[in-house]
């Protein structure tokens, strides 16, 4: 995709150059770091080395996850006030402090001599390390939009995902190790977790200012009514509500996998421990790379089209990981597979690329939700919103453990866990896409895009990211819509020719993307009129509303003369107006040719057939005119565009 500006030419990782993301992101990456090393070597400390009567070492996993999720259940609600009422910037830096006293009090804690307060001690710090995030997450997801634009927005959550499950790989990786060096374990996790509180309060102090986006609120310390609150806020808005629970849908998904690790490993696989360790580490590059893909394949912007595709990834490849389980070669009784004797059986590899490739989909899955989540919400309840969505992580999570505990009570085996979690993604993820047609349209368009033609888009960043304004274009084909929904950062209501709702297919897609049937006025005045009022209802809220001026498709390729509908449209709503031209669309699949029908041919000018779409800068409404909007067009159409290397998808 060409873009205007160069700032939008540069790749994600450059975002690790610049002052207002840098210091952020190596921020957050010490401080998921710092959680799971401490986390790790305490529970290899009381699980292994040392024993106390009141936390068996069978419990000492569950108390310590319990403990670090319960601050998210109740303080999310006040933390998310605290990110919108003051600077965010200051805020980090206070956390950052909180951390740095946590580890001191942790290093006390490990050098301790008696069993019974070093435990107590630590199980401690593990609440207030889950406080410690607790605080910071509203703030995370808080901050970036007021330092990235839309088209950066992918491409930073993608870094701080990816970012993210590499701290917890390091982290656990580290933990291990230290608490395992003979006698001076406890002594090196000490000031390990120290150190990396430190390196985080010195990264912090660099993030630049993040102003209050509610300085004026006066904060409700009942977490149940405020959380309460922000879902009813959320609620208001349908999209960011559904994703809040497809966000947390993820969490539950992944929470069923990752605590089955090390069951999974030994009882199923009959690996040491370090094929555990060899499974999480599969599991988080592949969040990783799914996490960046996300802006390559959404070409900088905010693309939930990769929604149902993580979502088909997710329950496809969980599936076959069980499907992989049932032809594991046999091993004898009270043998285990070494690291390199696991490596050593293809049937190995089958089913660790299936988890690579899960966890790939669920940070495709996961990582324009969040993008979407943090450009729709209200700036001035951005954070609190978030908090709830934290809220709702941490309940999924405690009843993922629950239900999968369920599960393998009552008789199931580790990979019919994973089978049934595959297919109830497919029933959730399912009811989700239905409840919010946007996602199952933009995933339509998004194909469209990258397998039946490849887009060449110039002007971009004249498609408005707020407030309403007018997308006219020039009417080519039956999927002109599907284009434009495709190249736009936002959805886009379109007012089309009543008859292409009787296309198949077609006809089904306009209805669920809520297209708007306007038929002649001499042929139904009424269904005219009713089509206008909606139309302008659309301004009203603020939103795109599509218009294609020619009134039909053309049939020779030519521009054809503009209609006056607009200037209907305008005169009562005046909201800016948006050129687009559509160019080589005409002879392609979906479009007209002389002589024949559209679809006559599919495909008769192959896959990835090329087109190009040019977008000029807005018409002021007070400016705007049929003839002059037709020209603009028709401009757009004849100008030459630089040539450019052949790209698939989106170029």
């Amino acid at each position: 995709m060409t873009h205007a500006t160069p700032s939008t030419e540069a790749s994600q990782f450059d975002l690790l150059r610049q002052r207002r993301f840098a210091p952020f992101f190596w921020t957050q990456f010490l401080g998921a770091a710092n959680d799971n090393l401490f986390k790790f070597a305490f529970t290899v400390l009381v699980t292994y080395q040392l024993q106390v009567a009141w936390l068996p070492a069978s419990l000492a996993g569950l108390a310590i996850g319990a403990l670090f999720i319960l601050p998210f259940v109740l303080l999310s609600a006040t933390s998310g006030q605290l990110a919108d009422k003051f600077d965010k910037a200051r805020v980090m830096r206070a956390v950052k402090n909180l951390e740095i006293a946590i580890m001191a009090l942790a290093a006390w804690g490990f050098l301790l001599d008696d069993a019974g307060l070093k435990v107590s001690v630590l199980l401690g710090c593990v609440f207030l390390m889950g406080l410690h995030s607790t605080l910071f997450g509203p703030v995370k997801f808080a901050y970036l939009p007021q330092h990235l634009d839309e088209h950066e927005l992918t491409g930073g959550n993608g870094m701080v995902e990816m970012g993210t499950f590499v701290a917890i790989l390091l982290g656990n990786v580290a933990g291990g190790l230290l608490i395992g060096l003979p006698e001076i374990g406890a002594s090196a996790v000490a000031v390990a977790c120290l150190a990396v509180a430190v390196a985080g309060r010195l990264a912090v102090q660099r993030v630049p200012d993040t102003p209050a986006t509610d300085p004026g609120l006066r904060i409700n310390i009942n977490p149940f009514t405020e959380t309460w609150a922000n879902l009813k806020l959320a609620h208001g808005n349908r999209v960011v509500f559904r994703s809040l629970l497809g966000i947390s849908w993820m969490w539950f998904f992944g929470a069923v996998f990752l605590s089955q690790f090390p069951s999974f490993a030994k009882d199923v696989l009959h690996g040491d421990e370090r094929v555990a360790s060899l499974l999480l580490v599969v599991f988080s590059i592949g969040i990783g790379v799914g996490s960046l893909l996300c802006e390559v394949l959404s070409r900088r912007h905010v693309e939930i089209g990769l929604v149902p595709l993580g979502a088909i990834g997710m329950s496809v490849f969980s599936i076959d990981l069980y499907l992989a389980t049932r032809g594991l070669p046999p091993i004898d009784a009270g043998m285990s597979h070494t690291l390199g004797s696991f490596l050593a059986q293809p049937a190995h590899w089958r089913l660790m690329l299936d988890l690579a490739l899960l966890a790939l989909s669920a940070g495709l899955y996961s990582v324009p939700m969040y993008a979407l989540i943090q450009l729709r919400s209200p700036a001035s309840h951005r954070a609190r919103i978030i908090a709830a969505n934290n809220i709702l992580n941490a309940l999924f999570m405690i009843a993922s453990s629950l239900l999968a505990g369920l599960l393998l009570s009552s008789g199931a085996s580790i990979p019919q866990v994973f089978l049934a979690t595959g297919l109830a993604n497919v029933l959730v993820a399912g009811y989700i896409f239905l409840l919010v047609p946007e996602y199952l349209l933009r995933f339509v368009a998004f194909v469209m895009t990258h397998v039946v033609y490849r887009v060449r888009l110039r002007g971009d960043t004249h498609l408005p990211v707020q407030g309403a304004a007018i997308v006219a274009a020039n009417h080519v084909s039956y999927v002109d819509a599907v284009l434009l929904m495709a190249i736009s950062p936002r959805p886009i209501r379109f007012l089309m020719d009543h008859r292409i709702f009787a296309v198949p297919v077609l006809g089904w897609l306009f209805r669920l993307a809520k297209a708007i049937p306007v038929a002649p006025q001499k042929d139904d005045p009424v269904a005219y009129e009713r089509a206008f009022e909606q139309a302008r209802a659309v301004l009203a809220e603020g939103d795109l509303l599509g218009i294609f001026p020619e009134g039909g498709i053309t049939r020779d390729g030519q521009l054809q003369p503009f209609k006056g509908g607009i200037m209907k449209i305008v005169a009562s709503h005046p909201a800016p107006v948006v050129p687009v031209s559509l160019r080589k669309l005409w002879g392609s699949t979906f479009s007209r040719i002389e002589g024949g029908q559209a679809m006559a041919r599919p495909f008769r000018r192959g896959i990835f057939s090329r087109v190009e779409v040019l977008v000029a800068e807005p018409i002021a409404p007070e400016h705007l005119s049929p003839e002059g909007l037709r020209q603009v067009i028709q401009q757009g159409l004849d100008v030459p565009l630089p040539r450019r290397r052949p790209q698939t998808g989106m170029a």
